[in-house]
């Protein structure tokens, strides 16, 4: 059991964390949305019948899309893309998709390699793509979810002040539906950017996520 946690401990840790953290996003959320309902004259509701609302789902969904789109963009970015000195880059002769003997497929693969990377048909490609493909996939559905619940959210809002309510391509043309969305992504993309620029200059000793701390700031790709 001990070593299972140590292995494993990076996931459960954030599993952990993740599920703190929305668990008080929900007591806090209720919290808000009951002190606006009493103002409005209307009745509290309970965390249970917070959590199922449409409220509380579109405030989690439209985080997570923008994460996901966070992760399905660096991914493929940093395939062509790269940053000199930067511990988030390849090499800067690197850009590209790599050759077969650099990504150890096909016959190249070794004894302990995946499946999926000896293989030499559209399976094959499909695994050497897997990762970006399900991250850009959870994003689009996220995305969609947060549409869906946006605008029962939206419509709850409009029918309380008797106006009609929007259909769902009607919504997506709503500055609400975009606001939500672009808040989310602009941050996404200051902190990735930061990440990949500070990382030439600042170390964090012991962390993968830096470079060794006498690494040259030129140095591209070091982690320590």
């Amino acid at each position: 059991m001990g070593k299972t946690l140590r292995n494993n401990g990076l996931g459960l840790a954030f599993g952990g964390l993740f599920l703190l953290m929305l668990v008080g996003q929900a007591v806090s959320g209720q919290a808000q949305y009951n002190d606006q309902q009493i103002s409005e004259g209307a009745e509290a509701v309970s965390l249970l019948q917070y959590v199922t609302s449409s409220t509380f789902a579109v405030d989690v969904v439209e985080n997570w899309q923008s994460e996901y789109l966070q992760f399905f963009l660096y991914i493929f970015a940093t395939v062509y893309l790269v940053q000199k000195g930067s511990p988030e880059s390849k090499d800067v002769e690197k850009a590209g998709p790599e050759s077969d003997e650099e990504q150890l497929v096909r016959s190249h693969a070794r004894h302990d390699s995946p499946r999926g990377a000896r293989l030499d048909d559209w399976r094959g490609t499909l695994f050497s793509r897997s990762l970006g493909i399900v991250m850009g996939g959870i994003f689009l559905l996220s995305w969609l979810a947060q549409s869906i619940a946006g605008r029962a959210a939206f419509n709850s809002e409009q029918l309380g002040n008797r106006q009609d309510p929007v259909t769902w391509l009607g919504y997506l043309a709503e500055p609400d539906f975009w606001n939500r969305t672009l808040q989310n992504w602009q941050s996404e993309m200051l902190a990735v950017g930061s990440m990949a620029v500070l990382g030439v200059y600042l170390r964090q000793r012991g962390s993968p996520e830096s470079k060794p701390v006498g690494t040259a700031h030129a140095d591209t790709g070091e982690s320590g």
